[in-house]
């Protein structure tokens, strides 16, 4: 669980948490879950215990060994603000974060309401970043939540799951999209895909596209009208 990734929009992933739990309907064919069950039982393998929620401490210094200032992707195999995460040892992923300012750290969660709840008692800093995912319109309000976050704010509109016309994009410095992957992937329509950009880019917004989705994330390309979106933060 280390720098290599195939997450077009960061360079390394790091998990000082492993597992999670389903919130909502973008969890459905969750990659992370898929693939931690298939070693379910392994002796010594990192995920001998599946997708069963467990921190891992051992691995919260393994930021401060990397020399290469990269985009780092928080906990891709788990949710930072999981609710059997404890305050203290989110603020001690938040200690390491700051002693590495040379890197930038993209944190993700599905669980808006939790991150709210903490907001205001984490020590933020400018190389971390936080998003959450919105997967349909049924989930825009997260992006409320995001607002009052003092930092670089993201949404995750992958797996993009429905329209996206009801999201309020106040105060959001940067949007990615993406159809879903995998086994069972369920194809976005044109329509959502186009709507979102159109919304971003009219809002003067970056936008990153990551992929139209398929069996494999690579399937179906990641071009949208014939352009790949590719736009970052400041």
């Amino acid at each position: 669980m280390g720098m290599t990734t195939t997450i077009d929009w960061t360079d390394a992933t790091w998990n000082p948490v492993r597992g999670c739990s389903q919130v909502s309907p973008g969890c459905a064919h969750y990659y992370a879950k898929t693939f931690a069950e298939r070693f379910r039982g392994v002796p010594g393998h990192p995920f001998a215990q599946g997708f069963d929620l467990r921190l891992v401490p051992e691995k919260l210094d393994l930021p401060l060994r990397w020399k290469e200032p990269m985009r780092i992707f928080v906990n891709s195999m788990s949710d930072l603000y999981h609710e059997d995460v404890p305050e203290s040892y989110i603020l001690r992923v938040f200690d390491v974060m700051r002693q590495a300012p040379r890197h930038t750290f993209q944190i993700l969660t599905k669980r808006h309401e939790r991150l709210a709840q903490l907001a205001p008692r984490l020590p933020w800093a400018p190389n971390i970043w936080q998003g959450v995912s919105v997967e349909n319109n049924r989930w825009a309000m997260r992006a409320d939540a995001l607002r009052a976050v003092p930092a670089v704010r993201f949404l995750s509109c992958e797996p993009l799951l429905g329209p996206l016309d009801r999201l309020d994009l106040a105060g959001i410095h940067w949007v990615i999209g993406g159809g879903e992957s995998g086994p069972g992937h369920r194809p976005p329509r044109a329509e959502w895909a186009r709507g979102l950009r159109d919304m971003v880019t009219s809002a003067g917004i970056p936008f990153f596209w990551k992929q139209n989705g398929g069996r494999t994330s690579k399937a179906g390309g990641k071009l949208l009208d014939g352009r790949e979106w590719c736009e970052y933060p400041g």
